[in-house]
């Protein structure tokens, strides 16, 4: 219990802090002299063929003198199933070794044999990182130099297992600068220091360097193991060691050990501190088709321009024909004609399942919220890829602040349908704060049952799972009740006809409502279309998103174009009598999630293809559900309160008897 309260004041400091500090690129340079220690920590394995993320030292590497200990991690963290430790690799700032004896394995048994070779296999990657880079690795293919980050655990070829036992590190260096001092930090698993602005510190005049570049070279290279019995950690091996990343050396066998060694060159660079991030921004295959993207923001926008003109113009010219008209003519118009002029008495009938549509509409405005006050944040720099873990630090943070807006807008909505009831909108605010969050645990605690058979670090540890509930119970659903306590006693909003006692008969249709409903989303798909890709590489494929300045815009515009498509299929549906908007106005900007899951589906089948096993794909399907059903909410909600505002404005222009 000791263990779980202290990880629970963490993430609440973490959170905390997420409110007043952020970490801007280039914002806290470390300064290290010549002959400082350098450290390097490495992340957990990871492979874009399993998606599940285990542990360094899950497999036979050397270990530190000192023993394994975790860097200091955010919520984000965890969540996203990075584990960072302490690493035996380390280096005196600009002091150049090689042939470095790390240590030598204890023989391979049969199972660590085994595991070996399946994550092999598997394409496992190694992550080391020195002062919060990641180490970068550079190959040639066709005439074209791609990069990565990381480096295999190993290689097979032709049914003979090799591992990369010596790494070749070069450090890129840039001379301290006083000015590029920051005076706020923000901890991001590294060494936090307070390094002053105003003024010169006593040792100032010492030259002193940043790190601003980190690249690895692997290689294989088979040691004579009877030479390094003798050999204590980070002596000097006794033969030289020739690093050739293009033949391998080092097999792997049963009952036999492994020789670890490094060596580490530093070079000067003219690459800035705030400038040290863009080698892994410009990464092979992340490079974002900017005309592409450009192009398709263009032509939807133009597209939705034109619906909204000519829907503006529609109902504007049927406005003006109702209201130009006398009462006889009014009712010889009625008689004659159809459309939304009829059901002026049926339009506000409640819907079915009230309760149901608030808490989801409720829900919607809270995903909402946070998704564009995150990536606000992110576009204006507040979460960079330097930071790991804040974005969903930052969107964790946001969402349960924004369980005030959740609560107000459901048990508001709850009283307007109830025509000012008060009578259960405690039972709504409850239900919009535990809707939502439910579906999430229950899907996040499936896959983590996976995850734990698997002994993948991206299983969510129990008591980081205590901490969420203890999150979600102790501050988001206060926060959403208290939320419902002021939706309650604002006014609601009263409607502008009555309703009638006994409900309209709706006619005919010669086409199926739904199936129109259903094929709306493909309007609100196209803005996201390129844009997600992106996203799912970055999230399946381990590269780096960065373009949340688009990504705010595709937002804005996904926000507008779904408000249209909404007003549109509502206005179609009043034209034919048909008075059940409600929900139909929900699902018609809310069904772009099927689309989604769809293409998540067809990323799976064709850019994932490489993905081994059940369990990887089961985990792919849920976390896509799980995102899916957060965007049916938030699109939904968009295209429900449009609708809502737009059937409102419509009956409240019109005069009637």
């Amino acid at each position: 219990m000791d263990r779980i309260k202290i990880c629970f004041l963490a993430a609440i400091f973490s959170l905390i802090q997420l409110g007043f500090a952020f970490y801007l690129p280039g914002s806290y340079p470390h300064k290290y002299e010549v002959g400082d220690y350098l450290n390097v920590k490495v992340n957990s394995l990871t492979s874009i063929e399993t998606e599940m993320p285990f542990s360094y030292y899950s497999l036979p590497f050397c270990q530190p003198s000192e023993g394994i200990k975790d860097s200091a991690e955010n919520l984000g963290e965890l969540l996203m199933g990075d584990r960072i430790e302490n690493s035996p690799y380390r280096f005196k700032m600009f002091k150049n070794e090689s042939e470095i004896f790390l240590c030598q394995t204890e023989k391979l048994s049969g199972d660590g044999f085994k595991l070996l070779k399946k994550r092999i296999d598997e394409m496992y990657q190694v992550n080391p990182m020195l002062d919060n880079l990641p180490a970068i690795r550079y190959t040639k293919k066709d005439g074209y130099v791609l990069r990565w980050t990381g480096y295999p655990v190993g290689i097979k070829v032709q049914d003979v297992y090799y591992v990369f036992n010596h790494l070749k590190f070069k450090v890129l260096v840039h001379k301290y600068e006083e000015a590029a001092n920051v005076a706020r930090v923000m901890g991001t698993g590294d060494a936090a220091e307070v390094i002053p602005t105003m003024g010169k510190s006593k040792d100032s005049d010492v030259p002193g360097y940043m790190v601003v570049g980190f690249e690895v070279v692997p290689c294989s290279f088979a040691h004579n193991a009877d030479s390094t019995k003798k050999l204590k950690m980070y002596e000097r091996y006794t033969t030289p060691i020739k690093c050739d990343s293009t033949s391998v050396s080092m097999s792997v066998k049963e009952g036999q050990s492994i020789v670890f060694s490094y060596e580490v060159s530093f070079e000067e660079s003219d690459i800035k501190w705030p400038s040290r991030w863009d080698a892994y921004l410009k990464m092979e295959g992340s490079k974002v088709h900017w005309f592409s993207i450009l192009n398709s923001l263009m032509v939807i926008t133009f597209l939705a321009g034109i619906v909204l003109v000519i829907f503006l113009r529609t109902v504007r010219r049927d406005l003006t024909r109702y209201e130009e008209l006398d009462k006889e003519a009014q009712a010889q118009m009625n008689e004659e004609l159809s459309g939304w002029k009829l059901v002026v008495g049926d339009v506000f009938r409640a819907p079915s399942n009230p309760s149901l549509l608030c808490v989801m509409v409720g829900d919607g405005v809270q995903i909402l919220g946070m998704a564009v006050v995150t990536i606000l944040f992110a576009a204006l720099g507040f979460m960079s890829p330097a930071s790991r873990g804040t974005l969903i630090t930052g969107m964790l943070f946001f969402y349960m602040i924004l369980g005030i807006a959740a609560g107000y807008v459901a048990v508001r909505l709850w009283r307007t349908i109830g025509c000012g009831e008060h009578r259960g909108w405690m039972s709504v605010a409850w239900k919009a704060a535990c809707f939502f969050p439910g579906i999430a645990f229950l899907i996040l605690t499936t896959l983590n049952f996976l995850l734990w058979g698997s002994h993948s670090t991206g299983a969510i540890p129990f008591s980081l799972f205590v901490i969420l509930i203890l999150l979600w119970f102790c501050i988001s659903v206060p926060l959403t009740l208290i939320g419902g306590y002021f939706g309650a006693r604002a006014p609601h909003i009263e409607f502008p006809v009555r309703t009638n006692q006994i409900p309209r008969e709706i006619p005919a249709q010669k086409y199926p409502s739904w199936l129109l409903v259903l094929g709306a989303g493909t309007l609100p798909f196209g803005t996201l279309f390129i844009e997600l890709f992106f996203i799912m590489s970055s999230i399946w494929m381990g590269r780096v998103y960065y373009v949340f300045g688009f990504l705010f815009v595709v937002m804005i515009l996904l926000v507008v174009v779904c408000a249209e498509v909404s007003l549109v299929l509502t206005y179609m549906h009043l034209c034919v009598e048909d008075y059940k908007w409600w929900w139909k106005s929900f699902f018609a900007s809310g069904s772009v999630a099927i689309y989604i899951f769809i293409y998540s589906i067809n990323y799976l089948v064709f850019d994932l293809k490489n993905l081994s096993g059940p369990v990887s794909a089961t985990l792919y399907l849920g976390y896509s559900l799980f995102m899916v059903l957060a965007i049916m909410l938030a699109t939904g909600t968009v295209g429900f309160l449009s609708s809502f505002w737009f059937v409102h404005y419509l009956f409240s222009s019109v005069k009637l008897d």
